[in-house]
């Protein structure tokens, strides 16, 4: 099980929001590049990256910071990158400069054929970012509630091709109200391809929690707002992951 640091990017700073409101943000750090660093030196082996301007204006914003984390990261850790990416141009200039992971969210659900184009394009880069609440999908930076089901959409974006969906509960994201454990449980049970967690994340007992599920397909649990605040330290965190993840015997 990782334990992935998410860096939110808003206009050049590392934020977070509280349930995606973009008006309700905390700024702690204007450097993301420093705040990338930090998070590899306490031991962090791959990041999360959104561009919440890019979110909303569905065309990327944060391209610069972007860049200046790849910089400052290089080949050390994977990094998957979120908001705002509805073309193939972006996904090639994304991975182009760095980036592992491109993650398609509004676009899957309002252009499915995007997404398979994607998938087919660039194969092993595609991830897909499903954002529920009650069970349905939003999109358009959590601003819209759509009557998609996030079952059935998850179903069928897994046939394209993709590496691994990230599912959030809006409800409890940037809340520190703990996991939905069951809704996230129930999405991997569905799907071969693995589900990562996000949303919600308080303390160690998310982690283990968590953990206790992973066998049933979550490989992955990104954090924000609780190592931000100092709810949950990040190198404990990781390592009572990894003695768990042993003592299962999963396979990561």
């Amino acid at each position: 099980m990782l334990i992935i640091p998410a860096i939110d990017l808003k206009d050049g700073h590392c934020v977070r929001l509280r349930q995606g409101m973009m008006e309700d943000a905390t700024v702690f750090s204007e450097d993301p590049a420093a705040m990338a660093q930090h998070w590899l030196q306490q031991g962090a082996r791959r990041l999360h990256l959104v561009d919440l301007n890019g979110a909303f204006a569905g065309k990327p914003k944060n391209e610069a910071a972007v860049r200046s984390i790849v910089d400052a990261v290089g080949l050390d850790v994977p990094i998957q990158l979120g908001g705002g990416i509805r073309d193939l141009e972006t996904i090639e200039r994304y991975i182009d400069i760095g980036v592992t992971y491109v993650i398609i969210g509004t676009a899957a659900v309002k252009v499915p054929g995007f997404l398979h184009e994607a998938c087919d394009a660039f194969p092993g880069h595609i991830m897909v970012g499903l954002d529920a609440k009650a069970g349905k999908v939003a999109v358009d930076g959590w601003s819209k509630l759509t009557g998609h089901d996030v079952l059935d959409l998850a179903k069928r974006f897994e046939g394209y091709g993709i590496e691994a969906i990230i599912y959030t509960d809006i409800g409890r994201d940037g809340m520190l109200s703990g996991v939905n454990i069951p809704a996230t449980v129930e999405l991997a049970r569905e799907l071969t391809v693995p589900v990562i967690a996000s949303g919600g994340i308080t303390n160690l007992e998310d982690v283990r929690a968590l953990c206790a599920v992973q066998d049933e397909g979550i490989t992955g649990a990104i954090t924000g707002r609780a190592i931000y605040e100092g709810t949950l330290e990040f190198t404990p965190a990781q390592a009572l992951a990894d003695q768990l993840t042993e003592e299962m015997g999963v396979k990561v």
